[in-house]
């Protein structure tokens, strides 16, 4: 069961401004990764489902979360079809995120008021999505989609979309401005701002500062 109302979600999304992506089959690293972020001053993290057996570690991870940083609000990731959403759900994700729409998704997390943040590409799918009650909707892939852009068209006749582009996103100065300059509620950053490097490096205080920087430039442009 969720910790953390839906309520409690969509505004931690949009205080942070930026939800890191993130997967490993190492627990030892994701534990590491988690905890650089935590410090780094984020309150928000998608795990997502790319493995093997990533449902397991999602479960280990979250129980580990709620005793070291209870604060820390963790949801799945690359979830495409309701019944992987309900084992994650089952297993306490508190928000479930898609590459694409689908609507079985947004019953299963609608039943139990669980925050669904669906792919959409076309302003058609973002419409279905909300009329599912989608909050929040995923930009994706953020750059081919058509970027900061796109989301200024979106937001001309729908103003009261609010996006999440991934895909694309950099965790500069530069590329953040464009973001949230064009009308991004947040953005998803992944490997870019979890950097390989870094992980490989096992550069636990260089992440961490890397995240809160991300954080401190997010904050310069939120509207």
């Amino acid at each position: 069961m969720a910790r953390f109302t839906r309520v409690d979600v969509i505004l931690k999304i949009q205080d942070a401004g930026i939800v890191p992506i993130f997967y490993h089959k190492d627990p030892h690293i994701c534990r590491n990764v988690l905890k650089a972020c935590y410090e780094g001053g984020m309150r928000i993290f998608e795990f997502t489902n790319r493995g093997d057996f990533a449902h397991e570690l999602f479960s280990d991870l979250n129980k580990w979360i709620e005793k070291e940083f209870p604060s820390l609000i963790m949801g799945a990731g690359s979830v495409v079809d309701a019944g992987t959403a309900s084992i994650f759900i089952q297993l306490g994700a508190n928000f479930i995120v898609s590459p694409m729409f689908n609507p079985e998704i947004a019953k299963v997390c609608n039943r139990r008021k669980i925050l669904y943040i669906p792919g959409c590409g076309s302003m058609s799918e973002i419409s279905n999505a909300e009329e599912l009650g989608a909050e929040i909707v995923k930009m994706f892939p953020g750059l081919s989609v058509g970027g900061p852009d796109f989301i200024k068209a979106v937001k001309g006749p729908c103003p009261w979309t609010s996006i999440m582009p991934t895909g694309g996103v950099e965790p500069t100065v530069d590329n953040l401005r464009e973001w949230f300059e064009g009308g991004a509620t947040c953005v998803g950053i992944g490997s870019n701002l979890l950097t390989k490097e870094l992980i490989q490096k096992k550069d636990w205080e260089t992440l961490k500062q890397r995240v809160d920087n991300a954080l401190k430039i997010a904050k310069m442009f939120q509207k």
